[in-house]
């Protein structure tokens, strides 16, 4: 597998722990629980909030390794934002019954043709002058 194929992955990787890090914030502090009483709804609050940290601390782990591996930090930055953003409206609307909007599937569309373009340019070599030594 090329180095671009790990970061790629890497990036993704963070991306998702981010989305399911929001999703366990969303659980942990929304409305709901309070029915059934009791201190269950309490300890999957609680569960919930520590999800949350170890989500996080997990997804910039794998975060800095995708821009260790990556010939940009653009391209793992990006990818990993439009991963969290794919994948946090799909879980959205699995979960939590959210609507996608025309307007969000144009945001989709434009994220992934410049992921598209982002990925298949060629990383550019900068060349440096040579100095010509005098004798």
């Amino acid at each position: 597998m090329p180095a671009g194929g790990g970061a790629a992955a890497a990036a993704v990787s963070a991306g998702l722990l981010g989305t399911a890090a929001a999703a366990a914030a969303k659980l942990a502090l929304g409305p709901g629980g309070e029915a059934a009483g009791g201190w269950l709804p309490v300890l999957l609050r609680i569960g919930c909030v520590g999800l949350v940290f170890a989500c996080n601390a997990v997804m910039w782990t794998i975060f800095a390794k995708a821009l260790r591996l990556s010939s940009s930090s653009a391209t793992a930055s990006v990818t990993t934002t439009a991963s969290n953003f794919i994948s946090s409206a799909i879980l959205g609307k699995l979960l939590f019954g959210e609507t996608w909007t025309p307007l969000w599937w144009v945001g989709l569309t434009v994220t992934l043709c410049g992921l598209v373009l982002l990925h298949m340019a060629a990383p550019q070599v900068a060349q440096l002058p040579v100095e010509k030594k005098e004798a």
